[in-house]
Order: structure tokens, then C-alpha cells, then sequence
């Protein structure tokens, strides 16, 4: 019997070759203290799980859900068609570069949004799914919120780095 924590995340994947593609959503995700699970679920191969996952996610204390999938990536549509869940899509370089999976993902029909992050873009899925589970958490926000004056700080040393490295002396 799965808990029923609210504001968990749900990172489903359409294969299980899809699993390191999406490490970087696990570890932002366990990096900002968000309970989070992971299934393999396909839109195609078992459409009746997908939907009866998408169907009690929310009622499973849930409250987005990231679907990664490459090919015809309709697992993130699927979901966002039998819940009112968040569904961010994470296209995956399975084929063609990720533009078969890209194009799958953006084009939802009108009443079935699905946010998309660029082409392996676990990371900013997880990110996406930590800024919209913080309008209602302040002590996540601050995470995240530190994690960016973390980011900038690295910036600056690299800047500083770089232009000790690379400027003439006079």
C-alpha cells in the first residue's frame, strides 16, 4: 500500500532503457527533499496501468507528475487526458534526436496541457515540478531559491577563474 504524502512527485518513464536519461529528475528531486516514486508505465504496452494510475494519482497524495518518454512519447498526453495533475513531458533522445519525441510531447490538443522541458531535460522536469509544489511551500521555496545562489556563485568563480586565466596582464 503506497502512502498518501501529499505533494509527492511522480516520475514515470516509458521504458526502462529510459532510466538513465532521467537520473538528473532523480537527483534534483532527492537534492530539494521531495518525496518523489518512479514506475515504468507505457501509454501503449499497458495503457490500462497508465490510465489507472493517472486516474488516482491525486487521490495517492501526488500533486505533479513528470512523464519521460522518447518515440511517440505519448505517455505525458495520457496522463494529462485522465487527470487534473500537472503534467510536466520530458522528451527523450530515444530516435531521431529527440524530435520525435519533442513534437509528441508540444502538441496536446487544447484542454490537455502538458509543460515540456528541451529533449533530456530531466533536471529542469524536476526543477518545474519543485517551483509548482513551492507556491505552497515556503521552506521549499527557499531551497530552491538557495540552490540558484548557489548556481550564481559557481558562475562567479568560474568568471573570476576565467579572467584571471585569459586577460593580459598590463
Amino acid at each position: 500500500m503506497q502512502t498518501t504524502q501529499k505533494n509527492r512527485v511522480a516520475v514515470l518513464l516509458g521504458s526502462e532503457h529510459d532510466a538513465p536519461l532521467v537520473e538528473g529528475a532523480f537527483t534534483v528531486l532527492q537534492e530539494l527533499d521531495i518525496p518523489f516514486e518512479a514506475h515504468i508505465l507505457s501509454a501503449h504496452r499497458s495503457s490500462e496501468a497508465t490510465i489507472q494510475f493517472a486516474e488516482n494519482a491525486a487521490g495517492e497524495g501526488y500533486a505533479v507528475l513528470i512523464a519521460a518518454a522518447g518515440k511517440a512519447a505519448h505517455l505525458a498526453g495520457v496522463l494529462a487526458s485522465r487527470s487534473l495533475l500537472p503534467v510536466i513531458g520530458i522528451p527523450l533522445s530515444a530516435s531521431l534526436d529527440g524530435m520525435d519525441a519533442l513534437l509528441s510531447t508540444v502538441q496536446m490538443p487544447t484542454g490537455y496541457p502538458v509543460a515540456t522541458v528541451a529533449i533530456d531535460g530531466a533536471a529542469n522536469a524536476a526543477l518545474l515540478a519543485a517551483q509548482i509544489l513551492a507556491l505552497g511551500d515556503e521552506a521549499l521555496a527557499f531551497r530552491i531559491q538557495e540552490r540558484r545562489r548557489e548556481m550564481a556563485e559557481k558562475v562567479a568563480q568560474a568568471d573570476e577563474r576565467f579572467h584571471r586565466s585569459f586577460t593580459p596582464s598590463r
